[in-house]
């Protein structure tokens, strides 16, 4: 009963601040801390990092956020926010913070963004969980692809148990769709669309989701392989290209969302560390050997043989982190999901 009525106070003193933002949007960053943190750092060990809350602040009402829910850098440079806002769902920022353009009015489940390379090309898949789709735009927006429910794999009665929340690309080109908040199965497409296979679906085996909320395509270890999150019991599982089932990786306490690859590391937002009602939340970062290396957002906390221990949110630098961007300089973008309108927080590498 205390958790819902938390949460309801929290609704409630959510709207009324997002009331404020218009007048002050500078309001939005000072949600759930006890003082503005611009200039402290973050982080441990080699991996630490100066927080600019005011990067990419806009007047909310020309350049509107809602729920910011994921980021990727392009080709040439530049940093693309997705957010379910159906006044500019994706919006293109520079490395400081300045918006270079806007496009999309009609994702209002807006939740998954990619970014692929083709020749000399970058595209973008989405994800829709209130349209059930998944596309494939241009960097301008232009629709080049769209994928209905997958009603090819005898798994699907109709498309409101689809519920897209990720895509990852392959080498070859086939893409792999994650239905995080529907039946959890994992569908694998060719490059031209066309359905291969679907595996996983919902449950506690190991081959099972729980929330197949974020995945990806690690070619670290040389072959590829797909790293996808099972948020509700906090952790990753690891499959084939073919869908077959190799490892568990075991995060206690982090609700993970999408697992982001940057070189040799491996850098997850965790949306919550207590509870699905306390919004906090923090980034990890693992080395090869899934050692969390690095935790901007935690208190400082003792090292171990198997890397940081005992991972606590610090109270202040982050509300909800959904996704982290990590641009050619290692800085780190990191979107928030329900947490006033907030604009992304930028982690600046040391």
């Amino acid at each position: 009963m205390q958790n819902r009525l938390n949460r309801r106070s929290f609704i409630r003193n959510t709207s009324i601040i997002a009331s404020a933002l218009a007048a002050a949007p500078h309001a939005a960053f000072a949600i759930h801390s006890k003082r503005a943190m611009v200039g402290e750092v973050v982080g441990h060990g080699e991996l630490k990092y100066r927080i600019d809350k005011h990067w990419g602040l806009q007047d909310p009402s020309k350049i509107p956020v809602r729920n910011c829910h994921e980021m990727v850098q392009d080709s040439i440079g530049r940093i693309i926010l997705l957010t379910d806002h159906t006044k500019n769902n994706v919006i293109l920022f520079d490395k400081t913070g300045r918006v270079l353009n806007t496009w999309g009015t009609e994702y209002p489940g807006a939740h998954g963004l990619t970014l692929t390379r083709e020749g000399s090309d970058d595209f973008l898949f989405l994800t829709d969980t209130v349209r059930h789709q998944v596309f494939k735009t241009d960097m301008n927006g232009k629709v080049l692809k769209k994928i209905d429910y997958p009603k090819e794999s005898g798994m699907y009665a109709d498309k409101k148990q689809f519920l897209p929340t990720e895509v990852a690309v392959a080498p070859n080109g086939d893409f792999y769709v994650a239905d995080g908040y529907g039946e959890n199965h994992v569908i694998q497409y060719d490059f031209h669309g066309n359905y291969i296979r679907h595996f996983g679906g919902k449950g506690l085996e190991d081959h099972q989701f729980d929330c197949c909320h974020g995945i990806a395509v690690d070619t670290r270890g040389g072959t590829p392989t797909l790293l996808i999150t099972s948020r509700s019991t906090q952790e990753m599982k690891r499959f084939t290209l073919q869908g077959k089932y190799l490892e568990t990786i075991a995060i206690p306490g982090c609700w993970i969302c999408r697992p982001v690859i940057k070189g040799d590391l491996l850098y997850l937002a965790v949306l919550g560390t207590k509870s699905w009602w306390e919004y906090d939340g923090l980034v990890i970062v693992l080395d090869q050997n899934n050692n969390i290396i690095s935790a901007p957002g935690a208190e400082e906390t003792n090292h171990g043989i198997n890397g940081l221990q005992n991972v606590v949110y610090d109270g202040r630098t982050f509300m909800n982190p959904h996704d982290v961007c990590v641009d050619d300089d290692e800085n780190l973008y990191v979107p928030q999901w329900y947490s006033g309108n907030s604009y992304p927080v930028k982690l600046d590498r040391i």
